[in-house]
């Protein structure tokens, strides 16, 4: 059980509790933790939130595309973009999520996509289309940011209406018709918000944490 108790599933099937599929692959899941959150940074410290996803992606071997602050359901929450490599084959994992913290547990929306057997194609037609200098540029977030996958613009958001049928251009899309249709328990919205520094420990064991959910992810 998590505490959100409706959202737009319109196209999406179920295929075990908390899990959905779309015809075009999408995977849609929902997710409760019941532990301190695993996250960097309060919310009320956006850059050094941001720089902790960024870092922790990128240890991982994936990379944080972007980590953007918003609410879900009046609740304040941090919606990202991830890459990381496929498990089991060749290409990407896309994953769009949002995490919803509270002072001692979260839940999270997540969808993603992976790309099938033509991979790279948007990344080398927009570096086609570019410099080498233009299209590989410093991670926003923070420029000791180094390893995993390389930050570069083919990621942005504004070559998506370019490729369709892209998986990040879908998740993407999808999240966004998602947020707005995501509705929260009263009871989880009532619980005292997430703050980091009132717990120490997550800034000691969160990066490993971290890692192993990335390691997970798109199996």
């Amino acid at each position: 059980m998590t505490p959100i108790t409706r959202m737009d599933l319109t196209g999406f099937a179920e295929r075990e509790p908390g899990v959905w599929t779309d015809e075009q692959g999408l995977v849609l899941s929902v997710h409760f933790f019941g532990l301190v959150p695993d996250l960097p940074a309060s919310l009320d410290e956006p850059d050094r939130l941001r720089h902790g996803l960024a870092l922790s992606a990128a240890r991982a071997g994936g990379g944080l595309i972007e980590a953007v602050l918003g609410e879900v359901d009046t609740l304040p929450g941090v919606r990202q973009l991830i890459k990381i490599p496929r498990p089991n084959g060749y290409g990407l994992v896309f994953i769009g999520s949002w995490t919803v913290p509270r002072a001692g547990c979260s839940t999270v929306v997540k969808v993603q996509a992976a790309e099938g057997p033509v991979t790279g194609a948007r990344e080398a037609v927009v570096l086609g289309r570019l410099d080498p200098s233009q299209y590989f540029i410093p991670h926003p977030y923070g420029p000791d940011i180094a390893g995993g996958l390389p930050y570069h613009v083919a990621d942005h958001e504004q070559w998506d209406a370019q490729f369709p049928d892209h998986p990040l251009t879908r998740v993407r899309a999808a999240l966004e018709r998602i947020t707005p249709t995501l509705a929260l328990h009263e009871g989880f919205k009532a619980l005292p918000p997430f703050s980091s520094r009132s717990h120490p420990e997550t800034q000691r064991s969160g990066s490993g944490a971290r890692r192993r959910w990335f390691r997970r992810q798109g199996q």
